[in-house]
């Protein structure tokens, strides 16, 4: 990772210190009603993720920790790892508020073996807005692949590159119809983005409103995992949300949302193990 990319992730740990207080307050999140972790999980992913009791579980850029908590409900040895302070603070309230003994670090995912250790974890999961503020995939798989024991499973649970060349957050004048708005592939270097108002509904973002992304396509995600010797195991593609991106998307007997058409997919699901 170069110095320039460093100095790109730098401002966006200072923006999403800056988004927590607006996510903790949203609506979106819902935490002062109903923090049920399992809720940001698609039923797949339990299937694939398999029995989890016993297990040592890491969740890598857990942000709130919602899902991580999800974790510990099932009998798992979770550990949340986030590079945002105020996101950590954050997750390490909300699990003392759920009963759960869930414990928090507070890395940059590239130091997560320096801040966990090697060869610790049976699963390191990740995903749902993660990947693309990561310039370095090859890096980051060989994180990954550091941090699981022999046998151990990577998954990842993440929003499809079509959904974020359609963009998952509404431009300010967009209309109905779908449009590519950022590109499907990689390569192109960061994208910039003014962060002023992030995913969630609520107020403006006070300070840090500067954000970068890195556009991730599938094919730069599997070979990866495979330059750092992963074994891929399944790919699910997804047409469902956890949140109605479009007006007209409707609700699944999920919970979740999806479009009437055209079927497109919004989040895959990837199974890899060492």
């Amino acid at each position: 990772m170069t110095d320039a990319h460093e100095h790109l992730m730098r401002a966006n740990e200072a923006n999403w210190d800056a988004r927590t207080p607006v996510h903790l307050a949203s609506r979106f999140y819902g935490l002062d009603e109903n923090l049920d972790p399992a809720r940001w999980f698609a039923p797949w992913e339990w299937e694939d993720l398999g029995e989890l009791a016993g297990r040592d579980v890491v969740h890598l850029q857990c942000h709130l920790g919602t899902e991580t908590l999800a974790f510990a409900q099932r009998g798992a040895r979770a550990i949340g790892l986030d590079f945002s302070e105020a996101s950590v603070a954050a997750a390490g309230s909300l699990a003392a508020k759920a009963g759960l003994d869930v414990g928090y670090v507070r890395a940059n995912v590239y130091d997560a073996v320096e801040a966990l250790g090697e060869g610790r974890f049976d699963v390191v999961y990740t995903g749902k807005g993660a990947l693309c503020y990561l310039p370095d995939l090859d890096r980051w798989a060989a994180v990954v692949a550091r941090l699981l024991r022999p046998g151990g499973r990577l998954y990842i649970a993440e929003f499809h590159p079509l959904l974020n060349s359609l963009g998952p957050k509404p431009a300010p004048d967009a209309g109905p119809e779908f449009l590519l708005r950022n590109d499907y592939l990689g390569g192109r270097g960061p994208v910039h983005r003014d962060a002023t108002y992030t995913y969630t509904d609520g107020p403006a973002v006070e300070g840090a409103t500067d954000s970068y992304e890195w556009m991730h396509g599938l094919d730069e995600v599997i070979n990866a995992l495979i330059g750092a010797g992963l074994s891929l195991r399944r790919l699910r593609e997804s047409d469902e949300l956890t949140w109605p991106r479009w007006p007209r998307m409707t609700r699944t007997p999920s919970g979740w949302w999806r479009l009437p058409e055209p079927r497109i997919p919004l989040l895959y699901g990837l199974l890899a193990s060492r």
